[in-house]
């Protein structure tokens, strides 16, 4: 064991990941030498925190494997990253989750396209923003990848297509499941059962010699992401606890993540696709999505944070949720916030859990809340509130 690195914790306590030198190694060779082709000529700007993965294994590890220099930022600054590229001649950017958004609204300055960026490797970056970040900026070259802390084998988009994780390899399974619970469907011989081309499953991927998984130091949390009798008696695999959609020649992208999808109207929401939706209306810079719970209602009903600039308009926002988005995956709740005051973890995650448990109450949230009645937005004081909670007013 190299060291210990803890996972996110979205959607529930963070986890100590087991790093061993082979996990190390094979990540900074793997990502180094392939994905990025970087060389001693380059120099790789690094703004992330050296704990997450990301930047521990791939930027550290590919300026040790392949000799580039690193440029090593304290803390993210979207106003300063261009001048930042262009103090450091850097040639090569590792991004996670929202980074390439909050670029892309950012004011625009006269260092953004005066660079040598000649490619971006990351993970997490929507497919609503992905050819609007490659356009305005000037960046020849987005590889998209996917993997987790303790997975035992990435995905790799090296062709650079929009929205795509990559295409599946040998070992890489996406299976049926229930997408708001995360339960594997099994057949009638407690098998699983592959996703079809334009289908929505778990991703699995099988546990073998060359495909370890090392887990994490609690082994009470190492087994409950592994997965046996998959496809045949005795076959392990890791349960990587994210939806992913198949494509044709197994290209795949992310749908969203087990815990954030919910049920409401009998139907499963994606949070990731209602958000992806969202992003697209005027004055629109973020969007947090998650299911609230509504007195007297099964399931949950849809809530979005909003972060917004001085073009967002509630009522535009009505009438842009009735157009874009069936009943059940409308959001009937919206807490509207300023630019840069949504809440991330320190690696840029949305948090969900607070959010939750605050819901639509103005005795917990100071931000403008407001509720979906028929066509429009109306505020939430504590009057509406109660007519919510006494079941008054339906959703």
């Amino acid at each position: 064991t190299i060291c210990y690195i803890y996972t996110s914790g979205t959607t529930g306590l963070p986890k100590a990941a087991v790093i061993t030198n082979r996990r190390w190694m094979g990540g900074a060779l793997l990502f180094g030498l392939t994905m990025f082709q970087a060389s001693t000529r380059d120099i790789l700007y690094l703004p992330l925190p050296l704990y997450h993965s990301n930047a521990a294994i791939i930027g550290m590890g590919t300026s040790l494997v392949t000799g580039c220099a690193i440029a090593l930022r304290r803390k993210f600054s979207s106003s300063q990253f261009w001048s930042d590229v262009r103090k450091y001649d850097a040639s090569l950017f590792i991004y996670i989750g929202e980074l390439c958004r909050y670029l892309l609204n950012a004011p625009k300055t006269p260092d953004e396209r005066n660079h040598r960026l000649r490619l971006a490797v990351g993970n997490g970056l929507r497919p609503d923003i992905w050819e609007a970040f490659q356009r305005r900026f000037g960046v020849p070259l987005v590889r998209e990848f996917y993997a987790a802390t303790e997975g035992n084998q990435p995905i790799f988009n090296f062709e650079g297509r929009p929205g795509m994780l990559g295409r599946l390899r040998p070992g890489q399974e996406i299976v049926r499941c229930d997408e708001a619970s995360g339960e594997i469907i099994r057949d009638a011989k407690g098998m699983c059962t592959p996703a079809k081309g334009g289908e929505k499953g778990i991703l699995l991927i099988h546990i073998n010699p060359l495909f370890k998984f090392d887990g994490y130091v609690d082994a009470k949390a190492s087994a409950g992401k592994v997965v046996s009798d998959v496809f045949k008696r005795g076959d392990r695999y890791f349960n990587s606890g994210d939806i992913l959609q198949i494509h044709e020649d197994k290209w795949v992208s992310f749908a969203d993540r087990i815990g954030d999808t919910f049920r409401w109207k009998g139907e499963n929401v994606s949070t990731n696709e209602v958000a992806e939706v969202l992003n697209g209306a005027d004055g629109v810079l973020e969007t947090n999505v998650y299911g609230v719970s509504v007195p007297g209602s099964e399931g949950r009903a849809g809530m979005a944070s909003i972060s917004a600039n001085g073009e967002f308009d509630i009522g535009k926002l009505g009438q842009f949720v009735l157009s874009k988005l069936p009943a059940y995956q409308r959001p009937y709740f919206v807490r509207l916030q300023q630019s840069g005051d949504m809440r991330v973890t320190g690696t840029f995650k949305h948090q969900k859990v607070a959010y939750r448990d605050e819901g639509y109450d103005p005795s917990k949230v100071q931000d403008p809340l407001f509720f979906l009645d028929g066509d429009r937005y109306v505020p939430i004081d504590e009057g509406l509130f109660k007519k919510l909670q006494s079941g008054e007013l339906r959703v």
